[in-house]
């Protein structure tokens, strides 16, 4: 377990010196971390920062203890949530509903994962290239989950969960990844 913890951190050090180089050689693509970016007390990774649900099962407690009761029960893997405090073993989560509470370290996953906004009242294109004018490939309804692969700051490759389907989103009707993200 620390061995992935320093490689998380290498990794995170190594985006974090890649992604300003990215940023003057592509002005839209801006990273969504700084080096001014507040830092968990924990981790050292970057607060708030989006993961998933590792386990088919996580509870979301009132505080950061087992004594604290669960608010609630959450049973679907891959379900982003973001991380906006750290507590010893403890995270502060919000879901996409804006439910907030805490959860053990070990029911998170660095995996990224996204759902379609849940504030749309339409269905979001899935098109087969990164263009607004691409061919769609399917349209895809709120709160959909999706596995991230790479964003560019502007749109993301996306692969629906459990479908041999992938394509491209604007990354402005995901909630899972931050506005101008990104994501190699």
């Amino acid at each position: 377990m620390k061995s992935l913890s320093v490689f998380a951190s290498a990794l995170v050090a190594l985006t974090l010196l890649a992604n300003p180089l990215a940023a003057k050689s592509d002005e839209h693509k801006k990273p969504a971390f700084n080096a001014s970016w507040p830092k968990g007390r924990v981790t050292g990774f970057p607060i708030p920062r989006f993961v998933s649900l590792r386990s088919e099962r996580a509870n979301m407690r009132v505080g950061p203890s087992t004594d604290y009761p669960t608010k609630w029960v959450y049973s679907a893997r891959g379900l982003p949530m973001e991380i906006t405090e750290e507590y010893g073993n403890w995270r502060r989560v919000r879901d996409q509903d804006g439910a907030t509470g805490w959860m053990l370290a070990p029911l998170l996953s660095s995996k990224r994962t996204a759902v379609v906004g849940p504030w749309l009242d339409r269905p979001a294109a899935l098109n087969e290239r990164p263009r607004p004018k691409a061919r769609m490939i399917a349209r895809l309804s709120p709160k959909v989950r999706l596995d991230i692969l790479d964003c560019d700051g502007n749109w993301c490759r996306v692969s629906l969960r459990d479908r041999h389907l992938s394509g491209f989103i604007d990354q402005t009707l995901l909630w899972g990844v931050y506005p101008g993200e990104v994501i190699d």
